[in-house]
């Protein structure tokens, strides 16, 4: 039997498919590139935006219109945030939740033979040191916790992740060694929200990292998302930990609005003033720390002063990264009984905030041109060349260099995006 994975949304998600994978390769199940191959496909989706939705939706549609005779399963957060539409999308599909992943091998047999099984519902069962497919690359992921702490108005996929479930840290430290020990170069720390860790187990996100960042041999660390809310009490600790020469200088730390009055609305549980004071500390003792962020566009209770504000904390705090997201309902989410901003206010927002995203972010990078920096080479570039990532996560093309290579590079351009550089010494 053949199978053909394919996967939409976040690195937790990607690493959701790794374990699928995993456990089909232990059970004799071949995995294959494409759904041309496979005498079962399993699409593993995202909910977390309405573009999203509609992509994987559509590719559903498409599937079971292209590939009639062959048996579909739908795997990911849509399983659990909406299976009254995957019903009618997909009547004849099998499902696979997220916390269900165990039962992999079970539903691909059973479905093959023709049966309809639909395995949902949350679980505690730990996803670290369990069987995971590799697809060659260098970088390798750990999902440290699955579900959150948070009640964010705007979002749906906690419905689908449930509550915090931090798995043991020497089960992480475990894993990470053994990746470490196979060659991978980067190894990345992943969970709805990282700075949740622990937090129902009594463990500490700065220790993991620090476990983690003193293993034997050479990678780098990339610590995944961290709700505001939840560091405030243990800023200097996870800085201190950040700090270690084997950790990226990088936090994503999503701030959603520039506006208190929209912060409340929207549940953050965390002030515009201690938001800053987090990545005050964060720059004056990580000098050249690239801070991404992650922007909502038009929550439904945005005003125009309170847009201003976002677009002044942008000014002030100058992330190196910023994610925009327009504003839209989400199945569940509290928000969704509120009536959308106008359409045409919304677009101009947008339209406002991308450039002022672009001027920063470019301005940012070609600071950086002239300098040398530290890069590890950990991709093949899609146009060619080679990808390093900096001591700061920033991604750098270069030539002539080989996967896994540690390199020092200096900095010749600088775009929005990315840098270019030529190695200097490998």
């Amino acid at each position: 039997m053949k199978v053909y994975i394919d996967t939409y949304g976040c690195t937790f998600n990607k690493a959701d498919a790794q374990i699928m994978g995993g456990i089909l390769q232990e059970n004799q199940i071949d995995l294959v590139d494409a759904p041309e191959m496979a005498d079962v496909i399993i699409v593993n989706t995202c909910y977390v935006k309405l573009p999203t939705e509609n992509k994987v939706v559509y590719k559903i549609q498409q599937l079971q219109k292209n590939f009639p005779d062959k048996k579909i399963i739908v795997s990911g957060c849509m399983v659990e945030i909406d299976p009254e539409k995957l019903e009618k999308v997909a009547p004849n599909c099998s499902w696979i939740g997220p916390h269900q992943l165990n039962k992999t091998a079970d539903v691909v047999n059973e479905t093959y033979c023709g049966n309809v099984i639909r395995e949902s519902g949350f679980s505690k069962e730990s996803k670290v040191g369990v069987p995971k497919v590799s697809d060659g690359s260098l970088i390798h992921i750990i999902q440290i916790a699955e579900g959150c702490l948070g009640a964010c108005t705007f979002c749906c996929t906690r419905f689908a992740r449930g509550p915090l479930n931090s798995y043991p840290i020497k089960d992480i430290v475990a894993e990470a060694k053994k990746a470490i020990d196979d060659g991978a170069v980067e190894i990345q720390l992943t969970a709805q929200d990282t700075a949740a860790f622990g937090h129902d187990s009594g463990e500490k996100l700065s220790d993991l990292i620090k476990e983690v960042a003193n293993l034997n041999g050479e990678f780098r660390v990339r610590v995944g998302m961290m709700h505001p809310k939840n560091i405030l009490n243990n800023v200097d600790e996870i800085i201190d930990a950040i700090k270690h020469p084997n950790v990226y200088n990088f936090i994503h730390l999503p701030v959603q609005t520039g506006s208190n009055k929209v912060l409340s609305e929207m549940r953050r549980g965390h002030t515009l003033d201690q938001y800053i004071d987090i990545v005050s500390k964060f720059k004056s003792e990580i000098p050249d720390l690239t801070l991404a962020v992650d922007i909502i566009v038009g929550y439904p209770t945005e005003s125009d002063e309170d847009f201003q504000l976002t677009v002044d904390l942008l000014r002030n705090i100058k992330p190196s990264l910023i994610h925009l997201s327009k504003y839209q309902h989400r199945k569940g989410a509290i928000s969704s009984s509120l009536k959308e901003i106008p359409h045409e206010i919304m677009k101009k927002r947008s339209k406002d905030l991308s450039k002022i995203k672009t001027e920063i972010t470019e301005e940012e990078n070609k600071e950086l041109v002239g300098s040398i920096q530290n890069a590890v080479v950990v991709e093949v570039g899609s146009k060619g060349g080679f990808i390093a990532k900096t001591d700061s996560y920033i991604p750098v093309i270069v030539d002539d260099v080989n996967l896994g290579d540690f390199i020092k590079v200096k900095i010749t351009d600088a775009t929005a995006t990315y840098l270019k550089g030529d190695v200097v010494s490998k």
